[in-house]
């Protein structure tokens, strides 16, 4: 059994399709399919069901799915510890993060990271948070900035703190002039949200349901650049990260916090404790930097 074999194995079942997972670990399909026969042929059971157009795990497929993922997690740990005897941080980081989080948190973040540890190669990630759950749970991530998420036995989280959503208006808006708005002050707006594949766009719905709003809602956009362009132009309000407004303030916009009780959104640390030997010695400039953000709230200020 080799360790490329587990590879292709768990590319094969995440993604459904030889096809799509020959691409993922940048092999030639029919080298990915014989290599999943030898693995077949090694552990005496067929491992997939192939269908038409996808192919599925079978009942020893499921079984060894998991074993596949520890061994795997646990010879990538084996490296690091070994990397760490020679007294220096070197190797691979694959660093996730959601699309509301990624562009107002990675740049600088990335760019600390690098000053402080040249021989480290960042990957970095962005998908929303089914997908990036899935590739921590793998091990293709090491760890993850997030929102919420499920707990699992192969999901851990760290809180970050939490951070507030203000209200986002046209800046000639009626409610451009107060000082706070409160969710009420919503209810006759016509909205403009992320698709609900985006957290955010869960959270802001929970938050409408439990003030019993049902606003119209006036576009589902993929962007928050999107939405806040929307915004300006008079289409309608959102709700949105103040990482956002503080990082790209948007012409023609204006953004409203809201009175107490203050929506917040959690920030979390996501990594798979399969590899919690790893993420305890992730370098503190990582860590550190998110709990110092000024748009966070967080008792977690030293490292």
């Amino acid at each position: 059994m080799e360790i490329h074999q587990l590879r292709y194995f768990i590319a094969v079942a995440d993604e459904g399709n030889f096809s799509r997972a020959a691409a993922k670990v940048r092999v030639a399909q029919p080298s990915l399919s014989q290599q999943i026969r030898k693995l077949e042929a090694e552990v005496g059971q067929p491992l997939f069901d192939r269908l038409p157009r996808s192919v599925v795990l079978t009942e020893a497929g499921r079984c060894f799915i998991d074993y596949a993922r520890q061994i795997l997690a646990s010879i990538g740990d084996a490296r690091r510890c070994v990397d760490e005897l020679k007294g220096e941080v070197a190797g691979d980081l694959a660093v996730g993060a959601i699309p509301t989080i990624a562009p107002y948190v990675l740049p600088e973040l990335v760019v600390t990271f690098q000053k402080h540890y040249p021989e480290v190669t960042l990957e970095i990630v962005e998908d929303v948070t089914e997908g990036i759950t899935r590739r921590v749970e793998a091990g293709e991530l090491d760890v993850a900035l997030a929102s919420t998420s499920q707990q699992s036995p192969t999901l851990r989280r760290e809180s970050l703190g939490s951070e507030p959503l203000p209200a986002l208006v046209p800046e000639r808006h009626p409610l451009a002039k107060k000082t706070l708005v409160a969710l009420d002050d919503l209810k006759s707006q016509r909205f403009l949200l992320l698709h609900e594949m985006h957290c955010l766009s869960q959270q802001v719905n929970h938050l409408l349901e439990a003030r019993r709003l049902r606003p119209e809602i006036a576009l589902a956009g993929s962007q928050l650049s999107t939405i806040a362009n929307m915004v300006a132009a008079s289409i309608g309000v959102s709700i949105v990260p103040q990482m956002m407004v503080k990082h790209r303030a948007t012409a023609g916009c204006v953004s409203l916090p809201f009175a107490p009780p203050v929506p917040e959104r959690e920030l979390n640390l996501l990594y798979n404790p399969l590899l919690q030997r790893s993420v305890r010695k992730l370098p503190l400039p990582f860590q550190a930097k998110i709990r110092r953000s000024p748009t966070t709230r967080s008792n977690k200020l030293s490292t």
